[in-house]
């Protein structure tokens, strides 16, 4: 090995520097989040926590308040990752972000992965049965094969 091939390597740069994690309120996807946590506060990366808020026009056109209740589970879920990062902050110490988008899951991790300049991204298997014939936001996210992507079971 040459001086100059040593020299290459950074020590503390060569882990992903964002971790994006989808999170919906499943089971699932509070696993995947945990699971993240854990590869975040190993790898002293920002875990960017995303919730995308669908967009769910056919209620809207009936007069339901779609955005309020959307808006209600993002404070929810922030709500419930702050209290589990309170109890967890003399033991662990993860620099994590909240942040919501709105459309489709997977153009929204899309999206939030883009922005965010993810390095990896992290999210809960399906528990849909609906996902069989539309695919998966796991699988096309896999498929789009622009950042690591973990399925968490």
């Amino acid at each position: 090995m040459t001086d100059q091939q040593r020299h290459r390597f950074e020590r503390g740069t060569d882990g992903p520097k964002v971790i994006v994690a989808g999170i919906d309120g499943s089971d699932s996807s509070m696993r995947a989040a945990a699971y993240a946590a854990g590869l975040a506060r190993r790898q002293n990366a920002m875990l960017a926590l995303v919730y995308v808020q669908p967009v769910l026009s056919a209620g809207a056109a009936l007069g339901a308040p779609v955005a309020e209740a959307t808006g209600d589970v993002a404070e929810g879920l922030v709500n419930e990752i702050r209290t589990a990062t309170e109890r967890l902050k003399d033991i662990w110490n993860v620099r994590w972000e909240f942040h919501t988008f709105r459309g489709d899951p997977y153009n929204g991790l899309v999206t939030a992965a883009d922005e965010l300049k993810a390095d990896a991204v992290v999210v809960g298997a399906s528990e849909s049965a609906g996902h069989r014939f539309v695919g998966s936001v796991a699988v096309r996210l896999v498929k789009a094969g622009r950042w690591p992507v973990t399925v968490v079971p």
